[in-house]
């Protein structure tokens, strides 16, 4: 093993998946903390910053234990609902997952939240304990985030660009 060790659990088992769980979370909360700092609104950044807490509280939940709360999850439900009637009429469509930088990186971290939720799925089916509560936030954080797009890119004044699936009517 190196002297150099990033990380002490980068050389468990492969099928173990905890360790791409660890290392997939930090991803994600790193991401989120880059978006924060394009995000211009303070009230925004101070909650980006309680969702990026909430996503390391997750990061060690199959090691030991799951430290995130209903409220919690209450909490980004409630922020989704209140993006969503802000965006209201402006998507009852599919849209390209495209917009300003910030609008953009939101995109991002919503198909990084999809993802982890099929990492979870996998960890799941080779027989491993999965509280629903992780389900139930990443597929939250998903659709938050997809949310978060379309009211940043609005504020932005940008345009959702229609997409139209030749594979799915």
């Amino acid at each position: 093993m190196s002297k150099y060790l990033a990380y002490p659990f980068l050389y468990d088992k492969a099928e173990d998946l905890k360790c791409d769980y660890e290392i997939f979370t930090d991803e994600i909360s790193s991401t989120i903390g880059l978006l924060k700092s394009f995000v211009k609104d303070e009230s925004l950044k101070v909650e980006l910053s309680k969702i990026n807490e909430i996503v390391y509280h997750m990061n060690a939940s199959l090691r030991t234990f799951v430290s995130v709360t209903d409220d919690e999850l209450k909490w980004v439900e409630s922020r989704t609902l209140l993006y969503q009637e802000e965006i209201k009429g402006i998507i009852d469509k599919f849209v390209l997952p495209q917009g300003g930088v910030c609008g953009s990186y939101a995109h991002i971290i919503r198909t990084k939240f999809k993802a982890l939720v099929r990492l979870l799925h996998r960890y799941k089916e080779n027989g491993n304990k999965v509280d629903e509560l992780l389900f139930d936030f990443a597929n939250l954080l998903s659709g938050y985030f997809f949310t978060l797009a379309i009211k940043l890119n609005k504020d932005e004044g940008i345009e959702e660009t229609e997409f139209i699936s030749r594979n799915y009517n």
